[in-house]
């Protein structure tokens, strides 16, 4: 098996990966873990769909493919990567030249089955056309879990790619690849896998349940996440499915670019700034204030800053949020958020936003230039969510100084350390305990949120202990060359267990 001395080949397959298309924060995870992996000498591959308005890279081949008697002829263009790491996009106009990624409109396309079918099986078909065996393929949520399923049986004594172990990781539980059971023979799946133990979930199938079931080892985006999803109330069902698989299931925290998000020389900042002079936050805050249209008195620039980059939806918080509707303007802090999300939350901030425009701005839509102006220039970064399997926010917040006041759960649990008075000053305690790096509530309830919040708004009253808090956060490594390096143990697991073997993790249906 590789070894650390000898590295292997990974081929990951995903839905989106940046710069090419992003949704969500799987693309962030995809656009980043490559070069990481690189950077330690693996060989590694990217393949994802070349959806509308994707042009980079050459053509590398073309060659038909067939799902279910569907027959299409697919292009495969290759893109070079940084640190020598490589993308296949996978070109069919046919069921990727659209108008969204998985759905007009935010919905979900009807073919979404055969239309990621077709992306795992050309990115194995090419790697065996060019006779480039992978030492592991890493598949990616739902969108990629017939990845594991295709490599158990239609590829199982193919003379490239049988016996190739996979890894599949979950991104977010909540979304699990659900269609009618007639799409088997589509697949080119035997009805044999319709059966608890393989895809049948409730009737249906479940592409999310193919991957974890056939995978060697499975991952999620957090240690807590991987504890959490084993329980009823974070596992949607899938709780059975993967207690049963507590042995091969394992928790590696999502990094962040911290080229890309890197206080010192981000160019969406005023000023650069670090650790050792904080005050670069001073101009950005100020500059956040004008794009907010809200004042830049003395009194305002005091006051602290909390804002919420989002989705605005109840899985984040914003239930959370519209409790707490009237008391937010009370309090002495100033509030703003970017995102999009439900109406009824759309809404109510710009409504918030109008009654209040000395207190309170909302921002609808998505700028990136924007995201980072507010991660440097806010004093506090708010994530109230109902569930979190990593979170990127945070990491971020921390890196520019930000404080993060965040519930007890996922990635956040992972990543926030909650102040004390025995770690006041950042610094450990007398029994050992890691430094504070901001504000931590336990309950789902707006009472949580709230005291959370007024506990942060307090310590901002003491400038000295404020920045102490803030140069804790600044001081963890929240890089992908560390999330790679647990990954790269997690692939050396899987080729170890091998191809056949599997556990006790069968037989379940939710």
């Amino acid at each position: 098996m590789p070894s650390r001395k000898k590295p292997g080949s990974v081929l990951i397959i995903g839905s989106e990966a940046v710069p090419f298309a992003k949704t969500g924060g799987l693309a962030d995870v995809l656009g980043t873990l490559p070069q990481a992996l690189a950077r330690l000498g693996w060989d590694v591959t990217l393949a994802l769909p070349r959806y509308r308005g994707v042009d980079e890279g050459s053509l590398a081949a073309r060659f038909p493919l067939t799902v279910g008697g569907y027959t299409r002829e697919v292009g495969i263009f290759e893109v070079s990567l940084a640190g020598g790491s490589r993308a296949w996009l996978v070109d069919c106009p046919d069921v990727f030249d659209r108008e969204g990624i998985y759905g007009p409109g935010g919905g979900e396309y009807s073919d979404n089955p055969r239309r990621f079918a077709m992306l795992v099986r050309a990115a194995l078909e090419f790697a065996a056309l060019r006779g480039a065996r992978p030492s592991v393929v890493h598949a990616h949520d739902w969108q990629a879990g017939l990845a594991p399923v295709y490599l158990k049986t239609r590829y199982a004594t193919h003379s490239v790619l049988g016996g190739i172990p996979s890894v599949f990781t979950i991104h977010n539980l909540a979304y699990q690849g659900l269609f009618d059971a007639d799409w088997l023979p589509r697949l080119d799946l035997g009805w044999d896998l319709f059966s608890i133990d393989r895809l049948e979930y409730w009737g249906r199938i479940s592409l999310l349940k193919g991957g974890i079931n056939e995978a060697e080892v499975v991952t999620a985006v957090s240690p807590r996440y991987a504890e959490e999803i084993q329980t009823p109330e974070f596992g949607f069902g899938f709780d059975g499915i993967l207690r049963r698989r507590r042995a091969d299931l394992a928790g590696v925290l999502n990094g962040i670019d911290v080229e890309r998000w890197d206080p010192e020389h981000d160019p969406f900042l005023p000023r650069p700034y670090s650790a050792d002079d904080l005050s670069g936050k001073d101009s950005a805050k100020a500059e956040v204030l004008v794009r907010y249209r809200l004042a830049t008195d003395g009194a305002t620039l005091k006051r602290p800053l909390v804002a919420m980059i989002s989705r605005m939806i109840d899985q984040k918080g914003f239930d959370l949020m519209a409790a707490l509707a009237d008391e937010l303007p009370r309090l002495e802090a100033t509030f703003i958020v970017l995102g999009t999300g439900e109406t009824r939350y759309q809404d109510l901030w710009t409504g918030l936003a109008a009654r209040h425009p000395d207190r309170i701005g909302a921002h609808i839509g998505f700028d990136e230039a924007l995201a980072h102006l507010i991660e440097a220039g806010a004093d506090i970064f708010l994530m109230p969510s109902r569930f979190e399997p990593c979170g990127l926010s945070q990491m971020y917040s921390l890196r520019y100084g930000t404080v993060p006041v965040v519930r007890a759960v996922g990635g956040l649990a992972d990543t926030v350390v909650d102040y004390a008075p025995s770690r006041r000053f950042g610094g450990a305690s007398s029994s050992g305990h890691k430094k504070s790096t901001g504000f931590v509530f336990q309950e789902y309830t707006p009472q949580g949120v709230l005291e959370a919040l007024n506990r942060a708004l307090a310590l901002y009253a003491d400038p000295k202990r404020w920045k102490a808090l803030q140069r804790a956060g600044m001081a963890q490594d929240h890089s992908w060359d560390r999330s790679a390096r647990e990954y790269v143990r997690i692939y050396e697991r899987a080729i170890k267990k091998g191809f056949g073997i599997r556990d006790s993790g069968f037989g379940v249906r939710g």
